[in-house]
Parts: structure tokens; C-alpha cells; sequence
């Protein structure tokens, strides 16, 4: 297996262009449960340049009916991410104090069930909430410090390489 490096200024930038408006390119999930995994795959995808068309366990977006679960799904992303060992992003959940700008957070509202992914955009201070700061869409956010949302429970996860 050959690799990449992941591009994590364009991640930020793509989500800074797209986190208050919607890339006409995918389909809008906000009424089906929510865009923030797609939208947080959009910004993976332009710090990546590579899809995973393995069929129900990659993670690829052709419309909005021929996706992988993992395009827009909290949980699919989130296994896709940390078992992948082929093609495509690569990751490993961390810790807060090694996150780095273009990986992500997923939270959870009620302690059991993580249901929104966050962009991470701007790391001011990574030993305090208040310091991390996100994009997202669904609750469309751009830059808004981590510490805002009322959440029971978050977990990290870094992006190490991408797999080509």
C-alpha cells in the first residue's frame, strides 16, 4: 500500500468556503437527519482527493441514492475512518491533545449515542475547549469554539494518511 499526506489546509478551506452555505455538488441531508457528516466528509474528501468505492463498507459520494453509509452517517464514518487499511483516509481516535487543524470531533448529546461530526478549523489552544474551534453544517457553524455545544461525551479522531 503506497500513501499520501493528507492536505489539511485545504480541509480548512473548503470548510470555510461551505460551512455557512451548501456545495451544490452533493446533496443536502438536513431534512433525512442532518448534513454535518456529509458536509465533514466533503472537507475529508478535499484534503484527500481519494474515495474508497469498496461497496457498502467504503466511503464515496456519487448523488445523493449512490453513497456509502459512511459519506453521511456519524457512526459509518467514524468505523470507516479507524478500520481503514486501504484505499482513502486513514485515522486513529486521540486524544484532545493531539488533534491537529483538519481532524475531527463527534459528539454526543445524551451520553450513549454520538449523532454530530464537527470540522476542526482552528486550534487556538488544544488543552481547552473554549480553544478548538469547528465548522459544520446541520447547526451551521463556522469557527465556533467547541466549548459551545451542551455535550455528554466527545471523541477525537486524527487523520494520519490517506491510502491511494
Amino acid at each position: 500500500m503506497k500513501y499520501k499526506e493528507y492536505n489539511r489546509t485545504e480541509v480548512v478551506q473548503y470548510a470555510q468556503k461551505w460551512a455557512l452555505s451548501r456545495n451544490p455538488k452533493y446533496y443536502n441531508f438536513d431534512n433525512v437527519g442532518g448534513d454535518c457528516t456529509s458536509f465533514v466528509s466533503q472537507c475529508i474528501l478535499a484534503g484527500s482527493k481519494t474515495m474508497n468505492y469498496t461497496k457498502d463498507i467504503g466511503w464515496y459520494y456519487i448523488n445523493g441514492n449512490n453513497k456509502s453509509p459512511s459519506w453521511s452517517g456519524v457512526e459509518y464514518l467514524y468505523q470507516f475512518l479507524v478500520t481503514n487499511k486501504g484505499i482513502g483516509p486513514q485515522a486513529i481516535e486521540t486524544t484532545q491533545n493531539k488533534i491537529e487543524v483538519g481532524d475531527i470531533a463527534q459528539v454526543s448529546f445524551d451520553g450513549e449515542r454520538f449523532s454530530h461530526t464537527l470540522m476542526i478549523v482552528k486550534i487556538e489552544n488544544k488543552f481547552i475547549m473554549k480553544g478548538i474551534q469547528i465548522a459544520s453544517h446541520t447547526f451551521d457553524s463556522l469557527n465556533k469554539p467547541i466549548s459551545e455545544y451542551d455535550f455528554e461525551k466527545i471523541r477525537w479522531i486524527h487523520i494520519q494518511r490517506v491510502g491511494i
